[in-house]
């Protein structure tokens, strides 16, 4: 993936991790399985993704890594994702670790979003949407798009004196 952007573009400018998954159930049933897979796709595939990039940012001197954490990295709320909650706690450390050992060419900072509008949250029981929604200050979960503008913003050159940092996007979830 690494080699064809670069082929084609001329280099990698800007690296977004953004794949996860959860499988919640109670932690009684959770299996070595369920948080080999959880860790490898949350934690260690962006840990593979930014190798990849940074010996290219590296000579380029400039990039920006940006890693879609979680508020349950931050914040841990439920036994039944505390492989998916290890896992975005993980990041952000690797997001602060990065932004120290890369700096001051290539900036890495994570967003961590709470509740977002999602077809896979939209299967949740509508009760527990509507007891979540009422936790939220803006009584709404976040929408994709509230989750990438401040992406953008991190990608963009007005952010070039923020790094190693984790900002919630989560509409003020108490």
């Amino acid at each position: 993936m690494v080699a064809a952007t670069v082929e084609k573009f001329g280099g990698v400018d800007i690296l977004i991790n953004n794949a996860g998954i959860v499988t919640d159930k109670p932690f009684s049933e959770k299996t070595v399985e369920d948080w080999q897979k959880t860790i490898a796709v949350d934690l260690i595939g962006p840990f593979i993704c930014a190798k990849a990039v940074i010996p290219i940012m590296q000579k380029q001197k400039w990039g920006r890594i940006i890693n879609i954490s979680s508020t349950n990295g931050i914040d841990t709320t439920s036994p039944e994702s505390i492989d998916y909650d290890a896992a975005k706690a993980g990041l952000i450390s690797m997001t602060r670790n990065l932004a120290e050992a890369l700096a001051p060419d290539i900036l890495v900072n994570s967003i961590a979003p709470g509740w977002v509008d999602t077809d896979m949250n939209s299967l949740l029981p509508p009760e527990f949407i509507d007891e979540e929604t009422a936790r939220i200050a803006r009584k709404k979960f976040t929408t994709p798009k509230e989750i990438a503008r401040p992406v953008l913003f991190l990608a963009s050159e007005d952010a070039n004196n923020i790094t190693g940092q984790t900002l919630k996007v989560d509409g003020g979830y108490q």
